[in-house]
This record gives C-alpha cells, structure tokens and sequence, in this order.
C-alpha cells in the first residue's frame, strides 16, 4: 500500500513563507485574472492604488498594478520550485471598457514577460478553446462594419520551465518515471498546442461553489499532471480556489500543497475530496477503457501491435507504455483541519 499527503494553507500566495527553496516538482494553477470585473475588489484590497486607477478610469495603470500583484506570486513560485521543474500557468487575457476606451489586456503576455525576467524559460504553451455557439457573443456593431470586435473564446496555458530538462540518474528514479508513463494516444493529444475540453469526462459535483471561483476543469489539471510530473511528485498550486489541482493529484498518485486566501473554500474543499476516492477510481477505469477501446479500433486498421501492458495485459503502442500503471484510491483520511492522506492499493 502507498499513501500521498496533501497540504492546505489558508494565507496569501505572495508569501510561501511555509515552503522552502526547491521544495516542489510542480506547479499547476491559475490566479485571478487582472481586469476581470469581479476581481477588482481582491486586488485593490491588496494594493488600495488599484481601487484609485480604476476610479479615475486609467485601464493601463490598474492593469500593471494588478499585475505587479501576482508577480510577488510568481517570484514565490520560481523560489519554492526545484531546478529543472515546470509551472503551469492558466490564464485568460481581459477586454474591457474603462471610461470610452475599449480594449485588450493581454495578462498571458505580461505573465511571461516577467516570467523569463526572474529566470524561468518559457516552452510552448497550450491554447485552451472554450468554444460558445451562444448567437449574442458577437460584440460591437451589429451587422455594420468596421466598429465589431472578436469575441475571446480561449484561454492560456503557459508552460515555464526553471532551468534544463530534469534527469533520471539513479534505477529508483528511471523506475518511477517509467510507472508514471502516458498512453501513445494520449501523447498525441494532450501535447497539441491546442485543446478542446468540450465534451470530456464529468466534473466533481461543485455544491455550493461561489460564481466567481472560476475553477478549470478536472481533465485539465488530470491532464497537466500527467505530463509534467511522476508518481509521488510535490505538485503546488498557489490559487487552489476550489481544489481541483489537489483532486487530479490525488487521482494520480501525487502528493499536493494548496495555498488559498479565502478561508470559506475550507468546506467545498473538502466536500469535494470525501468523494475523490469513488470519483477517481472511476475516472481512471475510464480512462483504461477508453485505451482499450482505441487499441481495438487501431488493431482494425493496422493489425495487432507487438507489446503488452504487463500489469493490465491489454496492448501498447510502444515499449515505453508496458509499466504505465494507475493505483486505486482505498481511502482519504484527514488528519487535522487542512492535511489529508490518501491511500492506494497496489
């Protein structure tokens, strides 16, 4: 049986004065977007300045200002993660009115800008579409050009790395990355550069969740996870919100550590991890399913393939999916006010 531990701190993410340097393999999380309307009260409670500009309907100085905000976060960020790990970053960028202008405010853009500046090397990053069919999104003049506006119909997800590629020098270290492999399949998709989330597996119930929690999706985080971190890893999330970082890692066999400012997520929280074991195990049986399901229809086309899962049995693609194993959740258990353990059977 293993076990992973998964940590919740209820303070302001521009101090992680509880985390030491190089401390965390992963950081996964999306923070409050600056100059989307129901954040402006958050960030002129931390810089009153905030409240000033938007009052005197200066867009650009209340835009670098709440900026200036989240960039102590990620210098906490780049602190606490260790050298060759990533951070994931979600992000959307803002249009807006402020007094008769109307325009864009690219955060993606700003994020990285900083980012590269403390030191990280920005990778490719990953355009989350979230596409509406809504008939009223077009904005600005009707039918008559050329005063109408594109609508915003996606977000960012920027990948930062702090340093080189991370090695694998000792057997126990090859070992676990091997165990912590992805199907072929899901190679090719999740490593577009473009992701359609539409349509995918069901979220968590999200009882009682306030409107502007703005929390992305299971598969997002599950996804994410799979890509850049192994079993057993430290993955951070800084704006845990309503804890669906906490939930993918648990799913996964990753111990977590949440940092969140808003002490009344406590309760949906941990609503929300007393069904994980029920919901993970069922989301990867899924997962195994749909694999299965894809090797029948690519053995139809192409003829039976050569390796085999040796702990399913079902056939791989390559030589490197014949270890990929997912462990099922037995049991989470909370130990005081804000830690849980979860346990595996193996």
């Amino acid at each position: 049986m293993s076990e992973t531990t998964h940590k919740i701190y209820f303070q302001n993410a521009q101090n992680l004065r509880a985390l030491e340097d190089e401390s965390v393999d992963l950081i996964l999380t999306s923070p409050m977007y600056p100059l989307v309307q129901i954040w402006d009260h958050v960030f002129s409670q931390l810089n009153p300045d905030i409240g000033v500009a938007l009052e005197k309907e200066d867009g650009n100085l209340a835009f670098e200002l709440m900026h200036q905000e989240l960039d102590k976060v990620w210098n906490e960020v780049f602190r606490v993660l260790k050298t060759n790990g990533i951070a994931c970053i979600n992000v959307g960028d803002t249009t807006r009115s402020i007094g008769n202008d109307f325009k864009l405010y690219a955060s993606h853009s700003r994020i990285i800008s900083h980012c590269c500046k403390i030191g990280f090397q920005c990778l490719p990053l990953i355009i989350w579409a979230k596409l509406t069919n809504a008939p009223n999104k077009f904005m600005g003049s009707g039918m008559l050009p050329p005063g109408g506006y594109v609508t915003l119909e996606h977000e960012y997800i920027l990948v930062l790395r702090k340093g080189g590629k991370r090695e694998f020098k000792t057997d126990i270290e090859k070992k676990k990355r091997i165990e912590s492999s992805y199907f072929w399949e899901e190679r090719n998709k999740w490593f577009s550069d473009v992701w359609d989330l539409k349509g995918v597996h069901q979220a968590l119930k999200q009882n009682n969740t306030r409107e502007r929690s703005a929390a992305f999706p299971f598969e997002l985080a599950y996804r994410l996870i799979s890509m850049y971190s192994l079993k057993h890893d430290i993955v951070l999330d800084p704006f845990l919100g309503t804890g669906t970082t906490m939930l993918a890692a648990m799913a996964l066999e990753r111990n977590s550590i949440g940092v969140e400012i808003a002490t009344n997520f406590n309760e949906i929280i941990d609503g929300r991890i007393k069904d994980i074991v029920t919901y993970a195990n069922e989301y990867n049986h899924n997962r195994l399913e749909e694999h299965k399901e894809y090797m029948i229809e690519h053995a139809q086309k192409h003829g039976e393939l050569k390796y085999r899962n040796e702990f399913y049995g079902f056939p791989v693609k390559t030589k490197q999916e014949i270890n990929f194993k997912l462990e099922e959740l037995t049991a989470v258990k909370k130990t005081n006010d804000a830690t849980y353990q979860v346990f595996y059977d193996e």
